[in-house]
């Protein structure tokens, strides 16, 4: 099964829910709470994709981890880009447990659109991910960690083969981007 034709709306809900996670309103706060004592991240990684099988390929990550928070979870999205060409935009939460002030476990979960590019099929445009990080964090609260993580369309296509990456990354303050503007 072929999953391009599906691309596009969901791209487009995609998209418009990211930007109502997001976006900076005043609205927002009605929603989400007070600003985390942490700060919002920027985060880079490379891994594995489909590392627990035999056609594993390298994968990029870059990802925005926000520091609002609703209850407990706080929202984040990123893109994931395979060197196979594949791509998944993902939105979802995430929840920060630290062990300490350095250690920082933080499952997540997520909902995006994939594109399966020359490599795996993963039955369906429409895929969710599931995913357990262990961090370091710095004096300058910056982190440097490991993930697991699953993508499956949960059944919603007529296969649901799935995958798990392995990731290391690098999450940095976004403050460090903006302070000079």
């Amino acid at each position: 099964m072929h999953c391009r034709p599906i691309i596009r709306p969901l791209g487009l809900v995609f998209l418009l829910t990211a930007f109502c996670l997001f976006r900076p309103h005043p609205g927002v706060a009605q929603v989400l709470e007070v600003v985390d004592k942490e700060p919002a991240f920027i985060a880079f990684g490379g891994g594995l994709f489909d590392a627990l099988d035999e056609d594993t390929t390298g994968q990029f990550n870059f990802e925005y981890r926000s520091n609002r928070r609703l209850w407990i979870f706080k929202p984040h999205g990123g893109l994931m880009v395979s060197t196979k060409g594949a791509v998944y935009g993902y939105a979802g939460l995430r929840i920060d447990l630290f062990f300490g002030r350095r250690w920082v476990l933080t499952p997540s979960t997520a909902i995006g659109v994939f594109e399966e590019g020359s490599g795996k099929d993963l039955g369906s445009a429409l895929e969710f991910r599931s995913g357990i990080e262990l961090a370091y964090r710095f004096d300058d609260r910056s982190r440097f960690g490991a993930g697991l993580f699953h993508l499956s369309n949960a059944s919603v296509g007529n296969t649901n083969p799935g995958e798990e990456s392995i990731v290391l990354f690098y999450a940095i303050p976004v403050e460090r981007f903006t302070r000079h503007w």
